[in-house]
């Protein structure tokens, strides 16, 4: 009941874009509600964190500004974590301009900190049109950058010395993941 709740509150939210401050509100008192009711006792030691995750709903202002990019609409936003490297992909698709479709991407490391909890250090930044990478779904981007291809894009290293990110895993059942971050930021994913 908790889970169709929340899924509920944000469905029309355009993962939060659209929400108004009531719905923002509504919003976190579902998570909170979801939250008390987590399945998975210790998150991030669990197999099920593994896995592509979608974005469905966000406070992330860093996240809801990519939807401001002009002549472009911010398409699909996903997770990708790679628990057997420590691996975290996080990945926006933008459409819009023809044939000029495009992606951001961050990859970081990830060390474990508690049972919930996740120290996060960025290292790469790749933006690029779609077809010149060639794109095509996140799973295929994820083992070429994993394999050391090289890509024709914009592939810039992220300084990591000026990072204290952190994400704790505050709900994880098979097809759903609701995260914190350190800038007070709330996730709600779901399985790709």
């Amino acid at each position: 009941m908790a889970k169709a709740t929340l899924l509920s509150a944000i469905a029309a939210t355009n993962r939060g874009l659209l929400a108004s401050p009531t719905d923002k509100q509504n919003i976190l008192n579902a998570i909170a509600s979801l939250e008390n009711l987590n399945p998975t006792p210790h998150p991030v030691e669990s197999n099920l964190i593994n896995g592509n995750w979608r974005l469905l709903y966000t406070t992330s202002d860093s996240l809801l500004n990519l939807q401001r990019l002009p002549f472009y609409q911010l398409g699909q936003i996903y997770q990708c974590i790679r628990t057997f490297s420590n691996s975290v992909y996080n990945i926006a698709e933008f459409f819009g301009l023809p044939f000029a479709e495009s992606i951001v991407s961050v990859s970081a490391k990830f060390d474990v900190v508690s049972d919930e909890r996740v120290s996060v250090q960025f290292e790469r930044s790749i933006i690029g049109f779609t077809s010149l990478i060639g794109y095509k779904s996140p799973e295929i981007f994820i083992q070429e950058i994993e394999s050391g291809k090289k890509f024709t894009a914009i592939n810039l290293p992220i300084n990591s010395q000026r990072q204290d990110a952190w994400l704790d895993i505050t709900y994880l059942d098979e097809d759903l993941r609701i995260s914190r971050g350190n800038q007070g930021s709330v996730f709600v994913l779901t399985r790709a």
